[in-house]
């Protein structure tokens, strides 16, 4: 089981030493993968959660590129409905080639309605439009020369740029509901849940995956989930915490549930939701560190 780590690209931190520092522990430390969110419009239902300063992933990951060697690099998640999809499919090429074939493509429909309203889209039908642009995004990587008709998106003799990895990089699909279930499994390479519970996963989460493939008569999606990682000085009750949470020796539990479920990766994300924690490097990396000796 590899273990990747979620870069915070937000927030009063959100300065290039630090971004420095984190990429440069990463590597170091053996890590597989760095990940790192989405968001385009910082209205007020994201800034809650998110504060500028918010750092743009295409861009970050394409610097993360050079500084890097070997650890993969990718979204956690990308809101596919805030880009064109032949913009989306040309970035997904373009960091695939300039990684060497290290990019990691996280989706997910989204949640901020704000966030679409300002950016003029349609939040109804986020999910259905998610679908169709993977689809076509598709098409763009394993054509050279790339023709779409559907219901939001049509495009004809679009050249393309196909990225390094064939057919195309790995998609991780986010998202908890039958729907997201279900786009993992047409769509993706990988489902990628998002600060589960272990229980839920165990008896609901990862059995319903399993019931919709067999439905859709497709493989099981890989199992790469992103869980918390915060440390407490004394257990917490396993009815109240999510998977990450707790004493070492439970996040260490957590983990090995995990890969006895088959998880290929595991993202750990350490941000506690005060921005001001983020300032606190040295205390993500301690975490990270133990987890990563486990």
């Amino acid at each position: 089981m590899k273990l990747a780590i979620n870069l915070l690209n937000f927030g009063p931190a959100a300065k290039l030493k630090n971004f420095r520092r984190w990429i440069d522990f990463a590597e170091a430390s053996g890590f597989d993968a760095l990940l790192i969110s989405d968001h385009v419009a910082v209205t007020s239902d994201v800034a809650s959660r998110y504060p500028v300063p918010f750092m743009d992933p295409f861009v970050m990951l394409s610097w993360a590129a050079a500084r890097t060697t070997g650890i993969q690099l990718g979204t956690t998640v990308t809101i596919v409905p805030y880009r064109h999809p032949l913009h989306t499919a040309s970035l997904v090429s373009n960091i695939d080639r300039l990684s060497e074939g290290r990019f990691i493509f996280g989706v997910g429909a989204g949640w901020a309605a704000q966030e679409f309203a300002a950016l003029g889209l349609d939040f109804e039908h986020r999910g259905s439009v998610t679908n169709e642009y993977l689809e076509a995004m598709k098409v763009c990587w394993t054509q050279n020369v790339a023709n779409f008709s559907g219901r939001f998106v049509e495009f004809s003799e679009v050249h393309t740029t196909r990225p390094l990895q064939q057919p195309h990089p790995p998609i991780w699909v986010g998202g908890a509901s039958d729907a997201a279930l279900r786009r993992a499994v047409r769509y993706g390479t990988a489902w990628h849940p998002i600060r589960i519970r272990l229980d839920w996963l165990r008896e609901t989460g990862y059995p319903r995956l399993k019931q919709i493939a067999a439905a859709e008569t497709k493989a099981v999606p890989q199992l790469c989930p992103r869980i918390m990682l915060h440390p407490s000085p004394k257990p917490l009750p396993d009815s109240e915490r999510f998977a990450g949470q707790g004493t070492f020796e439970q996040i260490q539990a957590d983990l090995d549930e995990l890969e006895r479920m088959g998880a290929t990766y595991v993202t750990l994300d350490t941000y506690s939701g005060d921005p001001a924690s983020i300032e606190h490097m040295d205390a993500h990396f301690e975490a990270l560190q133990l987890v990563r000796r486990r």
